[in-house]
Order: C-alpha cells, then structure tokens, then sequence
C-alpha cells in the first residue's frame, strides 16, 4: 500500500469483529460522544527536535526519522534490498543495532523489548525470505497487541511483480496480521510513513505495523524535514468512556451480589494497574488476572483469585462461571478462558470496557459497553461507584468470599512427585521465581512450562512476564527474553524455555553473548515436547506419535544443552537431582558476565493441573473432574 492509499480495513479493527449490526448498535450505546485521542501530530513519540529541510538520501531519512522518533534500540539482519539503509545506520550514534541470527529472533526481541518499555520495539530485514521470516513475530504481536514497527526493505519499485530476485509482496502477506501495512516508493514518504506507522503501533489497541521500503526510495535524495505533517483519515482512537455507560456499569456493580473483575491484556497495555487497583479495592470483588495479565494485580492480594482458564485455577474459573456480574476490562473473552461459550457464565451480565469496539460484543454480547481506554474508564467508574455506594450502602459480599475462600482452600494449585524419580518441573520453575523475586521479568514460549511459569511464580508488578499467549509461538522465550534485557538491563531475565522450543531459536544465544545480553535461560527438559504428549496421554491412549526429543536422561543427548551452551560462549549448567535445585539456580543468579543455559532434566509423565478440556463446559463439576488429579466423586 502506497502512501497515498486509503487506510486499509485491518487499521479500523484490526480483529475480525461482529456483524456490522453488532457493531453498530455496540457504539449506538457505548453513547454516541466520544472523546478522542489529541491531534497525531502531538503525539509523535520522541524528543520533538525541529529540523529544518536537509537533503538526504531514503535510507539517511529512515535512520534520521527513527532517531527523532527516540528509537535507542533495533534488532535486524542485512540484505541486498535493505543495504542502502545499514549503510547510514553504523553512523548513528543514537541507535544500538543489534545483529540476530534469524529474524524471526528479530521480532521477537521487539516484542520483548516493547513489552517491558511500553515503547514500540523495531525490527528490520531485507527482502523475500528476510521479510517472511518476521511474519511468525509480526502474527504473535498482532494476536498479543504488542506494539512493534517492522522495517523492510523491497526490489526496486521498477521490478516489483516481476518475480524478480528476493521478491516477496510482504505487504499482502502481513494485512492480515498488522494494524496497518505500507508500501513506500517514494523518499520522500519515509518520514510520514515512519511517524504514522509509530502513533498506529502505539495508540488505541497496540500492535504491528510493517514498512516495506523499495530499494529506489532508498537510493533517492529527498529533503528532510521534522516533524512531519501525517495525515490518517479515519483514524481516530476514543480514550473516555462514555458517562453515561459508566453511571450504568456502576449501578449493576452496585446491585451486584457476586461480582467478578475479568481483566485482560488490556489493562497491562494501558498501563492501568494504580487504577485497577483502586477500583478493586473500592468494590471488594474477586479478581480474576488472564494469561496475558498476570501480574496486573499482585499475586499476594486479598482480592486475587487466581488465573481463568484452560489451566486456571479452580477458583478463578468457577468465580467466573458462578458470577452475577463480570466486569470485563481489556479482556477479549478467549476460547481458552470461556470453554464452550454458549455456557459461559450463564447468570451474569457484562460491563466490557475495551479500547478496541471491534471486541465489544465480539463473542460475548455486552449489557453495559463502554469503549475507551481503560486507564481514563476506571477511575472515571471508581468515581461513580463511590457515588452510588455513598447513595445506596456498600453491597454485602462475605457471602460471595466465603463461596471463593472454600474454593481456594479446597482446589489450591499445586503438583504431586513424580514417580519416575526425575524432578517435578513445577518445583523447579517455583523455585526459580522465589529465588529470583518479584523485580524479575520470567518469558515464556508455550506449552507446559508457559502454563507452570503462570501457576507457579508470584507475580506482584506488571511487565514482569511475558509469553507468547494468543499465537502460541514456540521459539518466543530466548530472543524475546533478549530483547527484555536490552529494553530493562538492569532487571534478571529469564527466559524459562522447553526443549523443544529452545531448540527452534537458541542460536540467538550467539547474539546475546556477542552484545553482552546476559539473559538466564532454564530449559525445562522433559525430552518431549510435553503439552503435545500431555494431550496424547489424555486423548489419544498414550500413542506418542513423533513427541520424543531424545534429549532427556535415558537418551544419548541430543543435543546436549550443556555442551551446547559452551560452544556458545554461554556458562551451561545441569540440574538432575532435587537437592541441587537450590543451588544450581543460585549458581547462575550470581553469573552476570555472560548468558547462563540450565538444562533441567525433568519427569516427562508431569502434567499441567488443572485442566479443563477443549469443548467442556467449565461448569464446577466438569471442573473438578479434568482439572483435578486427585478428584473424588465422593467430594
């Protein structure tokens, strides 16, 4: 898509939304005055230096537009089509470039890094295939919103569409999963595009943008000047809610006998926590923190009733399902978090409050909608609901707690020992987060160790973990661990990793050690890729058709971690016995010259407990059943 192009349909709602009658009526009573974000030219990140028209090449204006945007940090591997722009890069003395070994890595380390910056993490790669191996990273920020701005370079404009040498049409490729895709022919566009592509990245609903760049425009002069004047008809971002809606969702939180605050993603992104938790704590009500919100709300809190899910515990499931009212804030209603949607929390009704309208009523029609964002919703809500407890009484919920307290006294989360006499890898992973403590960032891929990560370690502070939660991306922990450190050095990352997902990008390891990224890396080694032959186990009579690693401690290791750590550059460590957990894990806390590997070698027959199965009901019962290992009918 050329400059000049109309915005693309993926800017306006960059999920499927409803039926257009859904989403109409969705802002007929989200209130029909909304307030919008300030005018884009104010909200260019950076330091706002003018500068005057100076002549200079695209590739010039690419890295001078992205300095004046405050970018300290890029991630990306040269090519042909992007040469012209690594060329004027090693000049930058504003820009640390970081060179990945696969740009999937680069991706993933600008998720990492936006994650715990709040800042737009960039990525670059050249044509054709450089380009493609981003699309799995650009997939992963687009379903987790992570805001990210990749940078690509294309054939010269002359050639393109004539399969010429490298050629790919990223553009088309990434609409669907981008908030917005350009296509730049022309130098002088480089410094417009650049801006809109980091106010769309970072307002409203974050997410990816790409910036496919010809190797021409590259080439030619233009002049250069800052700031921009950028132009995105359509694109508006509505931030307060509407009053109306918020007197309306504090009336049903005032009649509410059991409440539930459902929080997602949402509230991390807008960096809402304060308000969360005042409001919280004006109500009284459980909350229930979502995969992607862990940390939000602190662990430790009275109110915390734990995470909702496939593999959420007991009591934040059925708090869910049991509720008379959920108050849905940044939270998208998630297969894995409703089960079989048409039983979803039958009794309740909804206030969802979502700075995206295209989630509003998306797969759980809202009473109460209000679009915005949440950080300006909340404590306009926490001011109404005062108001209404000052006018009606503060509702009575012991009752509702004594239901939650039995709930969690009765299912707490934990594990049984293995009976192969390997270690259990939950207690691992606890001890790696009580070892390491609460200012600790912990990224995870996916699959068991992703779900042990979010039932185990306590998280008392936001953008302390990060995971690959809507795309399921194995290969996310290492190089987006990498990019947490580079984005919070002074912090311990760790990246907590299966062995099969370290084995998909560990040769960003080489990265880390080159540029001094000391990031800890705990491969959880159940020699299998273990959520896969955990669903064989319980759905396929124990046929473990092709799960087997081989890199476990019955096998000739392959590879072996240890001695792939040191071919690194890396310290590698193993852990096989219980007693030495303790230690080992202190042994690479104090290993801060370069990046530690630990191959903890761990039962395969441990699984994640609870669970509730795909296509059940979540329904207390159904519940107790599959999410409970020692279940008794009798109870």
């Amino acid at each position: 898509m050329t400059k000049g192009s109309p915005i693309s349909p993926s800017l306006m709602a960059h999920r499927a939304g409803p039926p257009r009658a859904v989403q109409a009526k969705a802002r007929e009573t989200a209130g029909s005055a909304p307030v919008l974000a300030d005018a884009v030219d104010d909200r260019i990140q950076g330091p706002n230096n003018i500068v005057p028209p100076t002549e200079m090449t695209g590739s010039q204006a690419i890295v001078r537009a992205l300095e004046e945007l405050g970018v300290t940090d890029v991630f990306g591997l040269p090519g042909g089509a992007i040469l012209p722009t690594y060329d004027p890069l090693m000049d930058s003395q504003k820009i640390n470039h970081i060179l990945v070994r696969h740009e999937q890595g680069a991706g993933h380390a600008a998720e990492g890094y936006a994650m715990v910056t709040g800042q737009a993490g960039v990525c670059i790669a050249t044509s054709g295939p450089g380009a493609t191996n981003l699309v799995t990273a650009i997939a992963d920020a687009h379903m987790d919103s992570v805001p990210m701005v990749a940078i690509t370079g294309q054939v010269s404009s002359a050639v393109i569409g004539s399969d010429a040498f490298q050629e790919a049409d990223i553009v088309g490729i990434t609409m669907p999963i981008t908030k917005h895709s350009y296509l730049v022919t022309k130098a002088e566009e480089i410094p417009a595009v650049l801006a809109e592509a980091f106010h769309i990245a970072t307002s409203g609903r974050p997410g990816p943008v790409l910036v496919d760049v010809t190797k021409d425009a590259q080439q030619a002069r233009t002049m250069f000047s800052w700031p921009p004047k950028i132009d995105l008809p359509g694109y508006r971002t509505v931030v307060r809610g509407h009053s109306k809606q918020v007197r309306e969702a504090a009336r049903l939180i005032g009649a509410a006998q059991r409440p539930v605050f459902y929080v997602g993603g949402g509230v991390l992104k807008a960096n809402a926590s304060a308000e969360l938790l005042e409001l919280a704590e004006l109500v009284g009500a459980p909350v229930v923190t979502t995969l992607q919100a862990r940390g939000v709300f602190p662990d430790s809190h009275r109110q915390h009733a734990g995470m909702p899910g496939m593999h959420g515990s007991v009591s934040a499931v059925t708090a869910l399902q049991q509720s008379d009212l959920l108050i849905t804030l940044g939270a998208r209603f998630d297969d894995r978090v409703t089960g079989v949607l048409s039983s979803f929390a039958p009794g309740a009704k909804v206030i969802h409050a979502d700075i995206d309208p295209a989630e509003i009523s998306k797969n759980r029609p809202a009473d109460v909608p209000i679009v915005g964002s949440v950080k300006e919703i909340m404590p306009e809500l926490t001011e109404a609901v005062r108001a209404q407890f000052d006018a009606a009484g503060t509702p009575d919920l012991s009752a509702w707690w004594q239901v939650i307290d039995k709930l969690r006294e009765t299912y707490p989360t934990g594990w049984t020992d293995p009976e192969d006499g390997l270690m259990a890898p939950q207690k691992v992973i606890e001890r790696i987060g009580a070892l390491t403590g609460p200012e600790g960032v912990y990224v995870a891929g996916v699959g068991q160790h992703q779900m042990w990560s979010a039932q185990f370690i306590k998280y008392e502070r936001p953008r302390a973990w990060l995971n690959s939660g809507g795309l399921g991306t194995m290969g996310y922990s290492v190089p987006a661990a990498m990019g947490a450190k580079v984005g919070n050095p002074d912090r311990v990352v760790w990246a907590i990793d299966g062995d099969g997902c370290f084995q998909m990008t560990n040769q960003e390891l080489a990265t880390c050690v080159i540029n001094n990224i000391p990031i800890k890396v705990a491969v959880i080694n159940n020699s299998s890729l273990g959520m896969v032959r955990q669903w064989q186990t319980l759905f396929y009579e124990s046929r473990y058709s092709n799960t087997d690693l081989n890199t476990g401690a019955d096998t000739v290791r392959v590879p072996d971690f240890v001695k792939l750590a040191d071919a690194y550059g890396c310290a590698g460590l193993r852990c096989e016995r219980d007693e030495d957990i303790d230690a080992t894990i202190q042994a690479a806390l104090e290993i801060n010259d370069r990046p530690v590997v630990i191959d903890f070698v761990v039962s395969r027959d441990s699984m994640v407990w609870p669970m509730v199965p795909a296509g059940v009901s979540n329904d207390l019962i159904q519940i107790a059943r599959n999410m409970t290992p020692s279940w008794d009918e009798e109870e």
